[in-house]
């Protein structure tokens, strides 16, 4: 199967929302994506974890050092307040632009 980029942006919006699950370490991030995706999204690592600093350096995560699945040390990350906030903010963006993308590809 293909792969398929991210649009610019998007990645925030999904690392939030898989993260408003609970606390998940990177990898599992990235599995979540996947798969909820239906095997159509790839979340890759280059892209991942500057994303996951960025976010943090913003105060929309924080980071907990814990041991995954697999008995390896890993760190989780969860969402802080700011982050339930941004993701809202962020879902009402693409809700916006998903309708007006929708209108064009109708109207046109």
């Amino acid at each position: 199967m293909e792969k398929t980029e991210l649009l610019s942006g998007t990645l925030d919006l999904l690392v939030l929302r898989v993260l408003h699950g609970g606390p998940l370490h990177g990898f599992a991030i990235a599995e979540r994506i996947h798969a909820l995706s239906r095997d159509v999204l790839t979340v890759e690592e280059g892209s991942l974890y500057p994303a996951l600093y960025r976010m943090q350096e913003k105060g929309w995560i924080e980071p907990e050092w814990g041991q995954s699945e697999k008995g390896r040390r890993a760190k989780f990350y969860s969402l802080t307040k700011e982050g339930r906030r941004q993701l809202t903010n962020e879902r009402q963006t693409w809700d916006r632009v998903a309708l007006a993308i929708g209108d064009v590809l109708r109207n046109a």
